[in-house]
């Protein structure tokens, strides 16, 4: 990744923060963002006190102005971009369907899916001449249906793969390869935050995986590296499962 123009969204905690830290790291010139300034511009001073190259740029991926500006601003700082992570979702409602407004719908799709597009369609416009690597984080919502009251969530990230499958072919002959992350629970901060809640739900929740055990980003970041390196040349269009097996049932 030495000297590589990465950008990631979603990045002021949890996987894209890991993800941010990683490719500086690796020597990459890494523009990120999220919605949080102050953690923001946090992580981006423990990335350049350790000898990085980082900059965060405050963004809301559901404006698509703000998109727009945050990947021209890559470009003038840095040059097009290499890889692409576009990280940023989060669910926005637990309940029954039939409780759920059409707010709240909306607000869920704007967030998980439209900000998808909002990235990939100025990402694919930057990279177009040179080519690159674009990694949608996905779920494993995105790939079977869960009854849990996160419908408009399962809903975003069934788009979000088909999203992704489908600018794959149209961006193939480009030489800008388009995949999508199946991730299962993972135990960020805001994670076990919400999980610690109840007494023994995360006990729970790894009891249901196939081995039972939650991923940590540790065990995502490297299947995000080799998605942006060479050595990933010849994957596109991908839906694939970091997912301790949970897809396999």
């Amino acid at each position: 990744m030495k000297d590589r123009v990465v950008l990631i969204t979603g990045a002021t905690s949890g996987l894209g923060a890991a993800a941010a830290k990683t490719f500086a790291v690796q020597g990459a010139k890494v523009v990120f963002c999220g919605r949080r300034t102050k953690e923001g511009l946090a992580i981006e001073a423990d990335i350049r006190r350790k000898g990085g190259d980082a900059t965060f740029i405050q963004t809301d991926v559901t404006n698509e102005g703000q998109v727009s500006h945050l990947v021209a601003e890559t470009v003038r700082l840095y040059g097009t971009p290499d890889v692409a992570f576009n990280n940023a979702g989060a669910n926005l409602y637990f309940g029954p369907l039939e409780n759920m407004s059409s707010e709240q719908f909306v607000n869920n799709m704007q967030l998980n899916l439209t900000g998808i597009f909002h990235a990939l369609k100025y990402e694919i416009v930057a990279m177009k001449q040179t080519g690159g690597s674009i990694i949608n984080t996905a779920s494993t919502a995105g790939i079977k249906g869960v009854a849990q009251g996160i419908s408009a969530y399962v809903a975003a990230k069934h788009g979000v793969i088909g999203l992704t499958k489908a600018a794959a072919l149209e961006q193939a002959r480009n030489q800008i390869r388009i995949n999508a992350l199946v991730i299962s629970a993972m135990a960020t901060e805001k994670w076990l935050a919400g999980v610690n809640k109840t007494p023994g739900m995360y006990e729970k929740i790894a009891a249901g995986m196939p081995n039972g055990k939650i991923a940590t980003v540790e065990d995502i970041i490297p299947f995000i590296t080799f998605l942006a390196s060479d050595q990933s040349k010849f994957i596109t269009g991908a839906a694939l499962a970091i997912d301790g097996g949970i897809t396999a049932g």
